[in-house]
Parts: structure tokens; C-alpha cells; sequence
């Protein structure tokens, strides 16, 4: 993903008003589908552990906010919705500044459960960490 990358303010806008945590996190959407969901989140320090690192539950939150959306949109026809039941992160590496990347993809998607993978990534492309979910269809 690029930082130039445009961001969809009318789908950031929906997510948000489904999941307010995500408009609280400031997660912005740049594309979905139903095989992979595209967003970032900007570094603040209001976001930030000890020495101007964005803490790994802001991470986090990016990663369960696209991951039940990329669910959401791989739901089967009569699912009522999604939960994260399971959730693994590896953190690779630290964000001290600009966006963290994030692009979530479907790795199951079944009738009970959905697994999607995470990968986030700073401004220089680098991996830094990676999330692998499994959500429960409702």
C-alpha cells in the first residue's frame, strides 16, 4: 500500500458509524472487498506508549476493526453478523510516526467461522506486525 494511497471518506465514514471504536482509533478506509480490506491509521501521541511508540493495542485495533470488516463482507447469506472469538498478533517491528498500513485478507470463510489475516506495515513498506483472527458467524 502507498501513502498516497486516497482514502474512502464515505466508506470511513460507514464503518465508523457501525463501529464507533474505529472512528474513536481514527482508522481510515482506502478500499474493501471481500477478498482484501485496505486501511491505515495515523501515529499520535495520544496513541503512543513509552518512548513515542504506538502502542500495540491501537495496532490491534486496526487489525480486529479490518478483520471483522473484511468478515463482515464475507458473510454467508443468512448470518445476522460477526465477533472475533480468537485473535494473534506478532509485533515485528515499532511505529514512531506517519501511518501504520494495514491490508486484511480472508484465509477461511466458512459457515461457522471466518479466519482473516492482517499484515500492517509503517511508512517504508516495512512489516510490523501481523494478525491472524478467526470470527464467529452469528
Amino acid at each position: 500500500m502507498d501513502a498516497s494511497d486516497p482514502v474512502d471518506a464515505e466508506l470511513t465514514a460507514q464503518v465508523a458509524a457501525a463501529a464507533p471504536f474505529a472512528g474513536y482509533l481514527g482508522i481510515e478506509i482506502v478500499s474493501a472487498a471481500p477478498n482484501e480490506v485496505r486501511g491505515r491509521l495515523a501515529w499520535s501521541e495520544e496513541k503512543c506508549t513509552t518512548g513515542g511508540v504506538l502502542h500495540g493495542g491501537a495496532l490491534m485495533g486496526l487489525a480486529d476493526s479490518l478483520g471483522g470488516f473484511c468478515a463482515f463482507l464475507n458473510l454467508p447469506p443468512d448470518a445476522r453478523g460477526t465477533a472475533t472469538i480468537e485473535s494473534k498478533t506478532n509485533f515485528l517491528g515499532p511505529i514512531r510516526g506517519g501511518y501504520v498500513d494495514a491490508i486484511t485478507r480472508p484465509l477461511h470463510t466458512g459457515k461457522r467461522t471466518i479466519v482473516v489475516d492482517t499484515e500492517l506495515y509503517d511508512d517504508a513498506g516495512k512489516l510490523v506486525a501481523r494478525v491472524t483472527q478467526t470470527q464467529a458467524v452469528l
